[in-house]
């Protein structure tokens, strides 16, 4: 199974969107729950470079801290959806 983690945060519509992805998709990730304020993301910015949320790692396929829900999304399809080779 993937070795995958999200860093999301509660209410964020977008982390929202790629968790829903994720299920969709039957794959099992753990899940970093990041403060409210971007001032107190740290371990975000140490993964990404960025304190936005969401950010993606998977560590069987090298993605050290992947930003942005649709680049997430289509790379979740591309590597583990209907078209993974």
């Amino acid at each position: 199974m993937a070795n995958l983690e999200l860093y999301e945060l509660d209410g964020c519509p977008y982390c929202a969107k790629v968790v829903d992805k994720l299920n969709e998709l039957g794959l099992d990730y753990e899940s970093h729950k990041v403060a409210g304020p971007k001032s107190e993301r740290d371990e975000v910015e140490a993964v990404s470079g960025q304190r936005g949320v969401p950010v993606l790692v998977d560590n069987e396929n090298g993605v050290e801290g992947m930003p942005e829900s649709d680049d997430i999304v289509e790379y979740l399809d591309e590597e583990y959806g209907s078209g993974a080779a």
